[in-house]
């Protein structure tokens, strides 16, 4: 496989962007980075607001830039380059020997992944249910593997069209959570060194990193696949820059709704049902459901990205595959707390994500100073 193919399918002349494929693409980006983590706020709080102003800006500007470079890309290259499997992608940025690595190591990440969306379905069940959290992360499973059954096409026009409705609400519920008391984002800030509260990394700076490198991880082989049905250059930069801005900014947002609420939601297995119960008992209610609908929409693109590296998509052994596979995340998913399985999972594949980072930049910078196209 060379290292870069020039395009022969642009839009032909004359034919306009679709901006509802825009939107599509967009949305899709957005509904598989929303997850468990960030719908519970629990993701924000370890990554944004526990490092009070500098990680809801500093971290929340890193990871704009970053991400929407990453989607970006990985869209580029998975339409120049038509990759056979969508692990493909690893190979073409990492090389023969690290492409191995990072192949088997994303599909463990995300199997992983997959068992948090898991976990967070359980504590939303539990902790505002009153439920047994089986019930809620069996349930999750369930529906998850009946959408997966269907394939690529059915998860973007499911996920697409949700994910922006649900960061719509989120940003609200931050807004709400500014809003309701300004002062409390600079009280939160200055208690920030008495709480114990859990993050991601040492400093800011390495908790961006970080989570840029865990998102990386989880778009790779799905954007790869997914750009493989980008109708044009065009599409492509425009949906992979409009699904990392907005994430971003809705990432900035919900942090400062938690910074500002920080003495309540620091030891919170899910830190937006705090701020979604000040609005009143049945708005928690919704915003437990938009919590769920996140975690869903999440979860399929990460069982199907396990199953189809193993089988082609809607094959009988794809399916087989993905019922054994959410069963056995289900069993690991709720072994472990959700607060815990968010710091662990993510963190330590997100260091790992960080040398993927490296080598697309620098594949990126050789490419441009050859003046390649992709």
């Amino acid at each position: 496989m060379t290292d870069s193919v020039v395009s022969t399918t642009e839009v032909p002349k004359g034919e306009k962007t679709s901006f509802l494929r825009v939107f599509t693409y967009a949305g899709a980006i957005i509904a598989f980075l929303i997850g468990s983590g960030f719908a519970t706020g629990q993701e924000i709080l370890q990554y944004y607001a526990s490092y009070g102003y500098w990680g809801v800006f500093g971290t929340g500007l890193l990871v704009l830039v970053l991400i929407s470079y990453v989607a970006v890309e990985f869209f580029l290259v998975g339409r120049a380059q038509q990759f056979a499997k969508p692990s493909d992608v690893f190979y073409h940025y990492c090389g023969k020997h690290l492409g191995v690595f990072f192949d088997y190591f994303s599909i463990l990440f995300v199997f992983l992944s997959f068992t948090v969306m898991i976990a967070g379905a359980g504590a939303v069940f539990e902790e505002h249910y009153g439920l047994s959290k089986y019930i809620g992360g069996v349930a999750l499973a369930a529906a998850v593997c009946l959408t997966v059954w269907f394939g690529l096409n059915s998860l973007v026009d499911v996920i697409g069209k949700i994910g922006p409705i649900i960061v719509v609400v989120a940003i609200a519920l931050g807004l709400f959570g500014v809003l309701r008391d300004p002062s409390g984002i600079a009280v939160g800030n200055a208690i920030l060194p008495d709480l114990d509260v859990t993050r991601a990394s040492s400093n800011w700076f390495l908790s961006g990193l970080s989570y840029v490198g865990f998102c990386m991880l989880w778009l790779a082989a799905f954007l790869a696949a997914l750009g493989k049905t980008v109708k044009s250059r065009r599409e492509a930069t425009a949906g992979g820059l409009t699904g990392g801005v907005l994430f971003s900014l809705a990432c900035i947002v919900v942090g400062l709704g938690l910074l500002a609420n920080m003495e309540r939601v620091f030891d919170a297995e899910i830190p937006m049902l705090v701020l979604a119960g000040d609005l009143g008992p049945w708005v928690a209610t919704a915003i437990s459901v938009m919590i769920l609908a996140g975690i869903y929409t999440t979860a399929i693109p990460l069982l199907w990205t396990v199953s189809s590296r193993f089988f082609e998509d809607k094959s009988s052994k794809f399916k087989y595959l993905t019922i054994a596979l959410a069963v056995v995340g289900t069993i690991v998913g709720l072994l472990i707390p959700f607060s815990q399985m968010v710091n662990i999972v993510y963190v330590i594949n997100g260091y790992v994500g960080i040398l993927l980072l490296v080598l697309m930049i620098v594949k990126t910078v050789t490419r441009i100073a050859r003046r390649e196209k992709v």
